[in-house]
């Protein structure tokens, strides 16, 4: 299933509809605002909190935090031992690793568990300005935690591009 997100909605205080490729709400994304750090909700159609996306505040590495039910389910750091520049691990709750790697900033990059592609973030199959697709490869994934993850390594990378 192919998703759209809009590039520019992520800052904090916006709120944006995700679509499915079919043009139907799949996803609000709910920027909160007047936080001490940055946090998203990922909510259904229904307005239910699927995932929440939270900045750590201290740590010697950038990271965010993926929680669902207030329980963190991943946290996303950028792979610093990497020769690929835009690498990002994704540390689920119970041990579980996936890689992301890519060209962030150009948003083509792909989600990967043990070498099997989850997720594939693109642009050229889209023709509008600011948005790119998220195509969940596998029927099983889950659709929201790609989201997020997909959400998460973009910022992480836009904010690194602005710090440096």
């Amino acid at each position: 299933m192919k998703y759209l997100v809009r590039d520019k909605i992520f800052a904090i205080g916006n709120d944006y509809w995700i679509e499915d490729e079919h043009g139907r709400h799949a996803f609000l994304v709910d920027g909160k605002a007047l936080r001490l750090r940055d946090t998203l909700e990922i909510k259904d159609p229904d307005g239910r909190v699927l995932i929440t996306l939270r900045q750590k505040l201290f740590g010697l590495r950038d990271a965010m935090t993926i929680e669902r039910d207030g329980e963190t389910l991943a946290t996303v750091r950028r792979k610093r031992l990497s020769l690929l520049r835009n690498h990002y691990r994704i540390t689920l709750a119970e041990g579980t690793e996936l890689d992301v790697s890519g060209r962030i900033l150009d948003r083509e990059f792909a989600v990967e568990y043990e070498g099997e592609l989850l997720a594939h973030i693109s642009r050229r199959w889209l023709t509008l300005r600011d948005t790119y697709g998220v195509d969940v490869v596998r029927e099983d994934a889950d659709a929201a935690l790609l989201i997020a993850v997909a959400v998460c390594v973009v910022r992480m990378a836009e904010k690194e591009r602005e710090e440096g």
